[in-house]
């Protein structure tokens, strides 16, 4: 059993990859277009142009780290000379000069090359960092303790981030809305490059002991040739399991890119939250929501298999989404300057924040346990293969979601400098449907997915006794060692 330490430690590398989705599922669009007055088709496209790049990077970072030989261990290496270009990602993207602001080609070229930047070397790291979580323990239960302690970290990362930038940057001054002054956002890419560096280097530090070397059958691989890259992806293919997940996976990911993408927008300009009610609805419901997974992963896990709670947080997640907006919708909802909107909007959230985070640390569990299988029938430990193309998938999909918010803002005409309540109700009302129009049926499609997916303690178990025992020395026959 791994320690509470190491697990803490590991959990604690999620939050650089969160730091860079909140960036992107917060404040890039808004920065961009309302702010910056980049239009939303070229902001979408630019951004999921970037995506199309992460997603295609995934798997070549997951198979080179799979095959790295070095004192440091497979993944180490790669987490410790990403960070500090991250860092530097997060500064360039928000601090455009006012050169670049003036020309949307140029501008339009400055949000592509340090997303670009910035994703390419957030990969490097987060891709063998989520590889190490199968290394670091093969205990049915045990991997999902450490995906949903990775998971928790990434969503107080993802929202608390933000939440502290509403109060502390763009809640600054009572009497003007910071979220529309350009000059704030430097300091947010700061912020966000402080936290990169101390996250990275804390799980960097707390995990080194944790190496390991690949399996490559005697054959000693340098820089992986591409034809490596195509036999891993083609073998991940092979696990008919896996490719049920994909399917899941990319349904999920487009439910949850593009509700995200247009979340934000849904609170500034339908509810019209304030920054720091924008920090209440984004910190309550994600520390809520964080350590009840935590206090309730355990039981629950032992109670049903993970994909028995796909199943159950899917369903739950959309039945979450068929209250808030249609009673907003409908008319029947109090006053937008009545406590009772706050409470509500935190409700919704902290459920919505609970289903997602059991669903993908069950998710991600399983895919782990999907490695050891794949050990057990094509030989071969390809932690980084599996879950860098289970990212591909996820990101691919997830670009649909700043594609389809940028388009949605073009068609129902938000316009740059609309502020809360001066938007007409058919803008308004044409947003909401939005939301509810890619959310329910992407996730009825997940579910048709996760049904088809079984995958028990019971078989993980069985997998485990015969790679042992495949291991295991030979036994050493009577007086083999009398001389």
């Amino acid at each position: 059993m791994l320690k509470t330490r190491t697990r803490i430690f590991y959990g604690i590398g999620g939050g650089v990859y969160a730091v860079k989705e909140a960036a992107y599922a917060i404040f890039i669009l808004l920065f961009y277009t309302q702010v910056l007055g980049l239009s939303g088709f070229a902001t979408g496209a630019i951004i999921a142009i970037s995506l199309l790049w992460d997603g295609i990077s995934d798997p070549l970072i997951g198979s080179w780290s799979d095959r790295l030989r070095s004192r440091y261990g497979r993944r180490h290496p790669f987490m410790v000379y990403s960070i500090l270009p991250v860092a530097i990602g997060f500064i360039g993207l928000f601090s455009p000069p006012a050169s670049v602001v003036e020309s949307s080609g140029l501008l339009a070229l400055w949000l592509l090359f340090w997303s670009l930047w910035l994703r390419t070397f957030t990969t490097t790291f987060s891709i063998p960092h989520l590889a190490l979580s199968a290394e670091l323990s093969s205990d049915y239960h045990e991997r999902s303790q450490l995906m949903g302690t990775r998971l928790g970290f990434m969503f107080m990362t993802t929202l608390f981030l933000p939440a502290a930038g509403f109060v502390f940057i763009f809640g600054a001054d009572p009497n003007i809305d910071g979220r529309f002054v350009a000059s704030n956002y430097p300091w947010y890419g700061l912020m966000s490059a402080g936290l990169v560096i101390t996250l990275g280097t804390l799980t960097v530090m707390g995990t080194r002991r944790h190496t390991s070397q690949p399996d490559t059958g005697g054959e000693h691989y340098g820089l992986p040739r591409l034809q490596h890259f195509i036999d891993d992806v083609v073998q991940t293919f092979r696990n008919k399991t896996f490719r049920t997940m994909i399917a899941y996976d990319v349904a999920a990911s487009i439910s949850w890119g593009s509700t995200s993408a247009l979340n934000i927008l849904v609170a500034t300009y339908v509810f019209e939250f304030s920054p720091d009610e924008m920090a209440i609805t984004l910190a309550a419901p994600s520390l809520t929501a964080v350590l009840l997974v935590w206090a309730l992963l355990k039981p629950i896990s032992e109670r049903w298999e993970k994909p028995q709670i796909m199943r159950y947080t899917l369903w739950g997640g959309l039945l979450n989404g068929l209250w808030l907006i249609p009673l907003k919708l409908a008319g029947v909802l109090p006053p937008n300057d009545t406590p009772a909107i706050l409470a509500l909007n935190v409700l919704s959230l902290t459920l919505y924040m609970f289903f997602f985070l059991l669903r993908v640390t069950s998710a991600m569990s399983i895919v782990a346990d999907i490695t050891d299988q794949h050990e057990l029938e094509q030989g071969g430990r390809r932690e980084g293969g599996f879950f860098s193309v289970i990212n591909f998938t996820t990101k691919i999909s997830s670009l649909v979601g700043p594609l389809y918010g940028g388009i949605v803002l073009d068609v129902i005409g938000l316009n740059q400098h609309d502020l809360p309540g001066q938007v007409a109700e058919p803008v308004l009302a044409g947003l909401m449907y939005s939301v509810l129009l890619v959310s329910i049926p992407t996730l009825m499609a997940a579910i048709y997915y996760a049904n088809k997916i079984s995958f028990s303690m019971q078989q993980v178990n069985e997998i485990q006794a015969d790679l042992r025992e495949q291991k295991a020395p030979p036994p050493t026959e009577p007086g083999q060692n009398l001389h």
